[in-house]
């Protein structure tokens, strides 16, 4: 049985989504990131910095208990466990890799900034709405271009890669997207949104998430509490 120490946003949807891909049994374990959960001390004894998700699998590699946080770490681990969503040969392995790092140091940091400058930032600042909104546009252009060409994102197969970007694609509105302007990554959006595993996987915990209008919870997660020594 893997705990899955999570909440349900982009990063907390993807792993959620790996493990119905699966088919590998877990119990999720809500963080409520609004109410500061990922600030006591048993979360961070596995997640450091105080970000979800973390697993803790009890049957790791030489059946002993291991815990795991960051996202890719965690579907890197996964797709080790299953054999599955990394590829066939070595070369797939590496277009996967690189599609995955692409996610975890373009799409994700990039498009987080777009919606907290956007929807949450308490001044509207016009150039930070301008880059990072232009930003998301320029990610979105990257990613079409690559689906014009492959089913997916790494070929011809549906991988991690895929798994990771795609919970961040849902909030598409709130990063200034048009689809029209992304046929291609919208085709790949759409193939993928219908997957059984993943109509599964978003909607683990997300009967517990509330909109995000509490000013503690705002202070939780963008005020001086994230930078309190730990």
């Amino acid at each position: 049985m893997i705990d899955v120490y999570s909440w349900p946003t982009p990063n907390g949807h993807k792993i959620h989504i790996m493990l119905e891909e699966c088919g590998l049994a877990y119990r999720a374990i809500p963080v409520d990131i609004g109410a500061g959960d990922q600030f006591k001390p048993e979360f961070l004894a596995i997640s450091p910095n105080n970000k979800i998700p973390a697993i803790v699998d009890a049957d790791g590699p030489d059946g002993k208990p291991i815990s795991l946080f960051e996202s890719g770490a965690i579907l890197l681990y996964l797709a080790g466990k299953a054999g599955q969503f990394l590829g066939n040969t070595v070369r797939e392995k590496y277009e996967t890799l690189q599609w995955l790092m692409f996610q975890m140091g373009g799409v994700g940091p990039m498009l987080g900034q777009a919606h907290h400058f956007r929807i949450y930032a308490p001044t509207k600042i016009d150039y930070a709405v301008d880059r990072y909104s232009n930003e998301a546009k320029r990610l979105y252009g990257v990613l079409d271009k690559q689906l014009s060409k492959t089913a997916y994102l790494a070929g011809d197969h549906y991988t991690i890669a895929d798994i990771a970007t795609f919970p961040w694609t849902r909030s598409f509105a709130n990063q200034g997207i048009d689809w029209a302007d992304f046929p291609h990554a919208k085709r790949w959006f759409d193939e993928i949104s219908q997957r059984p595993a993943v109509e599964r996987g978003v909607k683990v915990l997300a009967d517990l998430r509330k909109p995000l209008n509490d000013a503690n919870a705002k202070d939780i997660l963008f005020g001086q509490q994230q930078y309190a020594k730990k």
